[in-house]
């Protein structure tokens, strides 16, 4: 899948185009009907598929206070929806100026980049433009005049609720992984870049990768058996979640801190996916570190018999 940052750059090349747009934060299962209509309606029509979404919430920039914690960082997120089958993904950056732009404009200058935009999905409760002025209304206005079609889909439910990223972000909160993960149709991963901690890890005879994970929801602070994707590979690991109140830090800051078993290796920058077996405890402050490096041996040990289970 090829990842746009300007529309001009998909250069189609006289075929059709399909459209779906939206912030698609954990390309859940709403999510995957509307971009599957896309992919649908170009396998038909031999056209491209094309998802359109931003680099951040649109509320980031029209009302910080209100920016909800993203479930995907961007990498994930564009991972998620090139497993859908997607020609390619304009991935707009979410400034004031695009903020200003009304709704008519925005379509405009997608049929102009595009060219021969054949549809245009979104969600039934699709808004867009500067001040929200666009729905499927005024898209379907448009197509009559612009001659695409709309395709407005309905929300998903699942156990009698709507399926969305507000209800898969409580979910997370929460530590119920199985609801988000049915939500989201994948298994729930936290995932980011690995970044320089304090080496106290490293100190206490355990290393851990810490991870960068800004503007994400997180589950519950405490201990986990997580597996952890590297690449293609798959590795048993514990992960510590929290703020580490054994060192009385008068700031703590959140740490994500995984030590992977039986590894040895370099992962600083590389990008880790975590998914979660078990939780193995609540976050505890120990009297010492000494305390602290011989309950997270029997973490190990512990999380040890949560991955021989199993087999």
């Amino acid at each position: 899948m090829r990842v746009l940052t300007q529309a001009a750059e998909l250069k189609p090349e006289g075929r059709k185009v399909c459209v779906a747009i939206g912030v698609f934060d954990g390309v859940h299962l709403g999510h995957q009907q509307v971009i599957r209509q896309a992919v649908a309606d170009a396998e038909k029509q031999e056209a491209l598929a094309v998802v359109v979404t931003f680099d951040r919430h649109p509320k980031a920039v029209v009302a910080p206070e209100k920016t909800p914690p993203f479930i995907y960082r961007i990498p994930q997120r564009l991972g998620a929806i090139g497993s859908l089958g997607v020609d390619a993904t304009w991935l707009i950056p979410f400034d004031r100026a695009f903020s200003l732009l009304p709704a008519e404009a925005f379509i405009q200058h997608l049929i102009r980049d595009f060219r021969r935009v054949h549809s245009i999905s979104v969600g039934g409760n699709f808004t867009f433009g500067h001040e929200r002025g666009g729905n499927v209304e005024l898209l379907r206005r448009l197509g009559s005049h612009y001659s695409f079609l709309v395709r407005g889909l309905a929300e998903v439910s699942l156990d009698g609720a709507v399926v969305s990223s507000t209800r898969i972000r409580a979910a997370i909160r929460a530590g119920d992984f199985p609801d988000a993960s049915q939500m989201l149709g994948r298994e729930y991963a936290l995932s980011g870049p690995v970044v320089r901690g304090d080496g106290l890890g490293r100190k206490l005879g355990f290393p851990t990768a810490n991870l960068d994970v800004a503007g994400l929801v997180l589950p519950p602070n405490g201990v986990y058996a997580v597996h952890v994707n590297v690449g293609r590979r798959r590795h048993r690991g514990v992960l510590n979640l929290g703020l580490r109140p054994t060192l009385q830090d008068p700031a703590p800051q959140l740490r994500v801190e995984a030590h992977l078993l039986d590894f040895e290796g370099d992962l600083y920058d590389r990008e880790l996916d975590l998914t979660f077996v078990g939780r193995l405890r609540d976050e505890v402050r120990f009297p010492s570190l000494e305390a602290l490096r011989s309950q997270i041996e029997r973490d190990i040990l512990q999380a040890r018999g949560v991955f021989d289970a199993l087999v």
